[in-house]
């Protein structure tokens, strides 16, 4: 095995099992709390956001993985960003369906957008494919932010 696929598998496994252990922190909320706010017409159904975001935890995995082998100067800071908008990540869940903090998760979300941005224009200096991978999360972060958005419209 490689050095790479070690970090690929070793960063992929991280990912993905902070992301589930935050949707089984939740999920109690999801079946309940959220069942009972408005939602817009356009809310996806709930067995989607499992799939999804499995998906993108993986991209994710991959993409701090490759810019973690490389030796690029950048590196440190590149792996700090992605930290930052990851924890980010894990307290939006919180916040939203944890607390039912639907005002402050959008002030969050809208703060963990930026981090995403910044982590994807530093990976982007650093490994192009690292930068691609996260687009897909960030396209799914921005609709998430308009969700969060018109969720908190509706219920405010």
């Amino acid at each position: 095995m490689t050095a790479l696929s070690s970090k690929i598998i070793v960063s992929v496994l991280v990912c993905l099992g902070l992301g589930i252990a935050s949707g089984f922190s939740t999920a109690d909320s999801i079946s309940g709390w959220y069942q009972t706010i408005q939602k817009p017409s356009w809310n996806p159904p709930n067995w989607i956001f499992g799939p999804v975001w499995s998906i993108l935890y993986i991209m994710m995995g991959v993409a701090v993985a490759l810019v973690w082998h490389s030796d690029h100067e950048l590196k440190k800071l590149a792996v700090g960003l992605f930290v930052v908008q990851f924890v980010l990540n894990l307290l939006w869940s919180y916040l939203f369906f944890g607390r039912h903090n639907i005002t402050l998760a959008l002030v969050e979300i809208l703060a963990m957008w930026v981090m995403i941005v910044t982590t994807t224009i530093v990976f982007y200096r650093i490994n192009h494919t690292a930068a691609y991978l996260m687009i897909p999360y960030l396209l799914w972060v921005s609709f998430a932010g308009f969700l969060n958005y018109s969720i908190r419209a509706l219920n405010h």
